[in-house]
């Protein structure tokens, strides 16, 4: 007989207890093994958890009257969220965890989540919540954790909720029955940003670049994408980036939505890490729909891309202040870096095909990011677009010089 996954559950048994009992009998029905993280703040109760409130508190060196005793429960919360991370991480070093799964509100969302994403990648995680049909970013991050609606709150059993529970309990058997720690593949791994508007030069990257031995991982920049690239690099898995898309930074420059913060593109650059840049993306920032992108942009140029996108133009005068802010950045670069600027337009929307193309911008860029770029990078203009094969060959061919150098 095979073993059983080991598999944790999360749950506060002082509010959520007949909840918990309910998805441990189904976890343990689909043929895990559960141990039960619970934690409590407003009382401790003995429902035969593995990890008690008591220990999470011992584990950040205090106790649970000592907790209570704060008096916040935004303070308590935290002390709780420390605690339970330290224990969690604990016993997957003990028993090997397989998945994790939990519940709550805004509170316990925000719990569970926290020590969720201190997992690794594959690890499956499976979160209840009041949640998830709201906006999910700050509890998700960059990790893969599945939100599960609960349609109505977390408290009692009743015809719907026992079926999100039971749902929720079979997906993570599901995965966790099937799970195995991700191996590395031992070849070089080359992290590229991309969207669908620059995808035909993606797609021959990639290809390109797995047929000459490298792994490929590429990463969609809407605001999320780019800071998961920048996280994944910071973790040391990364030999070269192809940084091709930077509309996450030019939306954080100009206001569009897709902004991925300040820090976006520092971490390649502050780990020494090999980067090729490209202004794939930049002749555009992300609005809403059409009457949002005219309240944030009025009097650009517009492409409705669909229902709720707009493509909005990017000038003159955006070209030059993404040319200084990626200048500055380069400026602190610990590694080589090489910018490559296609003359013919930086994506699909920038064509002869599109909507937005202006032959006269791309050549702006290049121009002044001339006399900004520090002399510690290359630069490299090509009478190309960026969807040409040769510019994708371009990039490939400056991955295997650093790869090689």
């Amino acid at each position: 007989m095979s073993k059983r996954p080991n598999v944790l559950l999360v749950a506060t048994l002082d509010t959520k207890e007949v909840e918990a009992d309910f998805i441990r009998q189904y976890l343990e029905e689909y043929g895990l093994q559960v141990f039960h993280l619970d934690p409590s703040i407003r009382s401790s109760i003995d429902g035969g958890a593995a990890i008690t409130p008591d220990q999470i508190a011992a584990a950040v060196g205090t106790t649970m009257p000592e907790v209570r005793a704060i008096g916040h429960e935004g303070k308590c919360q935290a002390i709780m969220m420390e605690g339970a991370i330290i224990c969690a991480q604990k016993l997957h070093e003990r028993v090997s965890l397989s998945g994790i799964i939990g519940m709550g509100g805004s509170m316990g969302t925000t719990l569970c989540t926290a020590l969720m994403r201190t997992f690794p990648l594959g690890l499956p995680k499976v979160m209840i919540s009041t949640m998830a049909s709201g906006f999910t970013k700050p509890f998700v991050g960059f990790k893969d954790i599945v939100m599960v609606n609960s349609v109505v709150d977390i408290a009692g059993l009743n015809s719907i909720s026992r079926g999100v529970f039971r749902n929720a309990a079979a997906a993570l058997a599901g995965m966790a029955q099937n799970y195995s720690p991700s191996e590395r593949s031992g070849k070089p791994l080359v992290a590229v940003s991309t969207l669908g508007t620059t995808d035909k030069c993606t797609v021959r990257v990639r290809k390109s670049l797995e047929e000459k031995g490298f792994e490929v991982v590429v990463f969609h920049t809407l605001g999320t994408g780019g800071a998961a690239m920048d996280n994944i690099i910071r973790d040391g898995q990364v030999s070269i980036v192809v940084d091709l898309s930077l509309v996450e930074v030019n939306d954080h420059l100009h206001g569009g939505l897709c902004s991925a913060g300040p820090d976006r593109c520092k971490a390649a650059l502050e780990c020494g890490v090999p980067t090729i840049f490209a202004p794939g993306n930049a002749d555009f920032m992300v609005a809403g729909p059409i009457d949002d992108a005219k309240a944030r942009f009025p009097g650009k140029r517009y492409h409705i891309h669909n229902a709720a996108l707009t493509a909005v133009r990017s000038e003159a005068e955006e070209l030059r202040h993404l040319a200084d802010h990626m200048s500055d950045l380069i400026k602190t670069a610990k590694g080589p870096v090489a910018f490559l600027v296609p003359l013919g337009g930086f994506s699909s929307h920038d064509s002869t095909e599109g909507h937005l193309y202006d032959p006269s911008l791309p050549p702006v860029f290049a121009d002044y990011l001339k006399t900004v770029l520090p002399k510690s990078a290359s630069m490299t203009e090509l009478p190309c677009h960026i969807n040409d094969p040769a510019f994708a060959d371009a990039i490939t061919q400056q991955v295997l010089y650093f790869y090689h150098k």
